[in-house]
């Protein structure tokens, strides 16, 4: 008997906005999430602030020199504490200046004295979940959440291995790149190359050499992999003396993140920040040396922008488009058991993730 195709998923996961709210309740709230680079957080005292699955968090490196993340709420009548990043001895509430010690114990606050019962060592801001993963700080609101190693396989070591030189970069430049699509639409495009060939010459010509590309599972982590082509013609000096340097590969951490190296050894980050049902904003970083100026790195920024990206854009909104036209019928997903660029093995991974993410209740 012949088994019938699998199909992708039904529009309503990527139009609906009650979808949406269930996965900020559920799966943002219950995976580990971009909060900011630990070079944010260089010295005791420096904080930033950030805002996960609705929820409006900071982190701050403590004097002994641990890096804590907290809910930004005052335990006292619940006024946000921080706005933005900055320097402090002590955490203050702006409203009754109710202040904290950077490992949010409560310190002092106006009149305490006269409360009666008050224990000030039971009183502490909220903690969550946080983990410092090669240079970038994660947070999890699962208070009960796995280490992400157990989440993502080898992406650690394989990430260390390729950019052995983690520990010294940091940001270069950020931009914000708006997209009028579900987050999962782009980064489903994100997660397969069976469209490069025809959208991407740059990319699949210039980079990668396509009929060796594929992405495989590890964990909650996809892996891309490829050899590259015409390196004698790229646009910049690869010779980083790093092993690795004639590769391109790419770990893409479920749900919102993703880690590309370039040849070179150079370091690419994607987040996905999603604002509603029909937008997201990627952010996407690159990296140098102490964040010193890079002609080079801002040339292949400005390239990747200018190709990759805008072309991945037209895409990713005219899916969107399409998803809301009443003549679309899910499609049956190209399965090659070989798996290989021309498959959406990837995707049907996604999907399952997705799919799961939506239909279990939020803990």
């Amino acid at each position: 008997m012949t088994k019938a195709p699998q199909k992708s998923l039904e529009a309503r996961y990527y139009t609906d906005p009650a979808i949406f709210a269930a996965e900020n309740a559920g799966l943002l709230a219950r995976t580990w999430q971009f909060a900011c680079h630990v070079s944010a957080l260089a010295r005791p005292g420096d904080y930033t602030s950030f805002e996960i699955a609705g929820e409006s968090l900071f982190a701050i490196r403590g004097r002994d020199g641990v890096i804590r993340a907290f809910y930004n709420v005052c335990q006292h009548r619940a006024h946000q504490l921080v706005k933005g990043s900055g320097h402090t001895r002590v955490v203050v509430c702006p409203y009754h200046a109710w202040s904290y010690e950077l490992t949010g114990q409560l310190r002092a606050g106006p009149n305490l004295n006269v409360v009666e019962g008050l224990d000030k060592s039971q009183i502490c801001l909220a903690k969550v979940a946080c983990e410092e993963f090669l240079g970038f700080l994660f947070v999890n609101l699962d208070p009960d959440a796995r280490p992400m190693d157990t989440w993502f396989g080898d992406a650690r070591r394989e990430l260390a291995e390729w950019v052995p030189n983690w520990a010294a970069l940091k940001p270069l430049e950020w931009v914000e790149i708006p997209e009028n699509c579900n987050w999962k639409v782009s980064v489903e495009n994100y997660s397969e190359c069976y469209h490069c060939g025809l959208n991407h010459p740059t990319f699949a010509t210039g980079v990668i050499k396509p009929e060796t590309y594929d992405i495989q599972p590890q964990g909650h982590c996809l892996r891309h992999t490829t050899e590259c082509q015409n390196l004698a013609q790229m646009t910049y000096d690869i010779q980083s003396g790093f092993a690795h340097q004639n590769e391109y590969s790419s770990w893409y951490l479920w749900p919102m993140f993703s880690f590309q190296v370039y040849p070179g050894n150079i370091l690419n980050t994607y987040h996905w920040r999603a604002i509603d049902a029909d937008h997201v904003v990627v952010w996407r970083g690159w990296y140098s040396v102490d964040g010193q100026e890079s002609e080079t790195l801002r040339g292949l920024a400005v390239q990747d922008r200018q190709t990759t990206v805008a072309e991945d854009i037209t895409l990713v909104e005219s899916v969107q488009r399409g998803l809301k036209s009443r003549g679309y019928r899910p499609g049956p997903l190209v399965l090659d058991p070989q798996c290989g660029v021309n498959s959406e093995h990837s995707v049907k991974v996604l999907q399952d993730w997705m799919r799961q993410a939506v239909d279990t209740p939020p803990l």
